[in-house]
């Protein structure tokens, strides 16, 4: 019997296909999430994988049963069905496996008005319905209820999206730039040319076309390998700047005019300083920007610089989210360049953080990397993965060793996270691979690798 345990993640479900899940359980995911929401009406899109189409049918037809009205906006990014949702107050569902190899799928579901649905918040219950309507030899039949079946309708939400975005940014008067896009056969070929249509960009392409089988390069930009063929257009056009999507073209990286990676942290920065002078403007005295636990010393001096309040969260957008609506945050950041916006109903879109990093650079006359200078203040490892037979014994040996320490604080908000005076790590478990994720950081670099190293010592012992 399949394992719905491992396929219904902390904050989505993902998997093989057809291997660990087909149409069948995607129409009793369909029928479970309206049960679990109490929705009379959702809508649901898909990304460009050849099993997205019919697996977001099948979800359609599975919630339609019990009742709901669907709205399907079809091809869409993430952030897309995000507006859509906040847009028509609906429950919303996405197709897509973002960054995964092309065996994969997966769902990303949310509440009326973009608000994300985790295990805490109704995913575990979905998971429990639609277990028990399996069998031990995973046929799946749902259950038949008194109720007038919903209807199935289409929507056009693509260039609502995108004026809704451009109305969040002042492009008017930025100059003339020229703008490398990878898309990586991803959704960012379906949104980023209706987005920037009319704006003073010199738009160069790469692997705009639609193919979830992913012949040019995985769509992960994470992955420094996916950023090679960017990079060297980049430097070959002479371009101002390019910007890499990933698959369902919710997170966006960024890379200078000399082809180099501008860290996320220092995006997240940036973005920060321009939404706290919007805030600012608008009558707030003390914004407040989220940012998780990896990402930069930077962000929350920036933050404290310009008279507003940064708080620390953990890593997730279930906790980012969560943080923001608490403390009515204009802006947050995370380290895996997620970028979530008050204006956004909250959500995380890459686009946004795009257009916002080319008015600032439209907006005046140097270049990206003297921009992002004064947003790149310490030298960071970046996340290096080690293979270990026992997450918590290796933690536990890393613990030990600094918390014995002279001048170290520990903390164990998300992780193991030790900070000196100069230098700091973050040790994370991975929640679905033997894995232990370090992230290190120190004033120069000299610092940085000698921590790294040492606690790599210790990981790999």
């Amino acid at each position: 019997m399949r394992d719905l345990k491992q396929l219904v993640k902390a904050y989505d479900v993902r998997g093989v296909v057809p291997d660990q899940w087909d149409e069948s359980l995607a129409r009793a995911f369909g029928a479970a999430f309206v049960r679990v929401v109490g929705a009379s009406a959702i809508v649901v899109g898909h990304d460009m994988r050849p099993s997205s189409p019919s697996l977001s049918r099948a979800f359609a037809e599975g919630a339609a049963a019990y009742g709901a009205d669907v709205v399907e906006i079809g091809l869409c990014s993430t952030d897309q069905l995000y507006y859509a949702s906040g847009k028509l107050d609906l429950p919303g569902a996405m197709f897509t496996a973002s960054h995964n190899p092309a065996q994969y799928n997966g769902i990303k579901l949310c509440r009326a008005g973009a608000a994300p649905v985790g295990q805490d918040t109704g995913l575990s219950q979905v998971r429990e319905l639609v277990e028990s309507w399996t069998a031990a030899d995973d046929t799946v039949t749902i259950p038949p209820v008194d109720v007038k079946p919903g209807s199935l309708s289409s929507q056009d939400t693509l260039r609502g999206y995108a004026d809704h975005l451009l109305g969040l940014v002042d492009l008017s008067a930025i100059r003339p730039l020229k703008v490398v896009v990878d898309a990586g056969n991803g959704m960012g070929g379906h949104t980023v040319p209706t987005v920037f249509d009319g704006l003073p960009i010199d738009l160069v392409d790469l692997y705009f076309e639609l193919d979830g089988t992913f012949p040019n390069h995985e769509a992960n930009p994470l992955d420094p390998a996916n950023l090679v063929d960017l990079q060297a257009k980049v430097v070959e056009t002479g371009a101002d700047i390019g910007l890499a999507f990933d698959g369902d073209a919710d997170r966006c990286f960024v890379v200078d005019e000399r082809g180099e990676p501008v860290s996320p942290s220092a995006i997240t920065a940036l973005v920060a300083a321009r939404e706290i002078a919007r805030a600012k403007a608008a009558g707030e005295h003390n914004p407040t920007i989220i940012h998780n636990l990896i990402t930069s010393w930077t962000v929350p001096e920036v933050v404290r610089e310009l008279g507003a309040t940064p708080v620390r969260t953990r890593v997730g957008h279930s906790f980012i989210k969560q943080e923001m609506a608490t403390t009515d945050a204009v802006f947050g950041g995370e380290h895996s360049a997620h970028y979530y916006f008050r204006d956004f109903w909250r959500a995380d879109t890459g686009m946004l953080a795009a257009l916002h990093v080319l008015a600032a650079l439209g907006g005046q006359t140097g270049t990206l990397s003297a921009l992002t200078a004064e947003y790149d203040r310490y030298a960071a490892s970046g996340e290096i993965n080690s293979t270990v037979a026992d997450q918590a014994d290796r933690t536990a040996a890393v613990r030990t060793t600094y918390a014995s320490l002279e001048d170290v604080t520990v903390d164990e908000l998300d992780g193991l996270t030790i900070a000196g005076k100069d230098w700091w790590f973050n040790l994370r478990a991975s929640n679905t691979e033997p894995l232990l994720r370090l992230n290190v950081e120190a004033r120069d670099p000299g610092k940085m690798a000698e921590v790294r190293d040492a606690v790599l010592a210790l990981v790999r012992a």
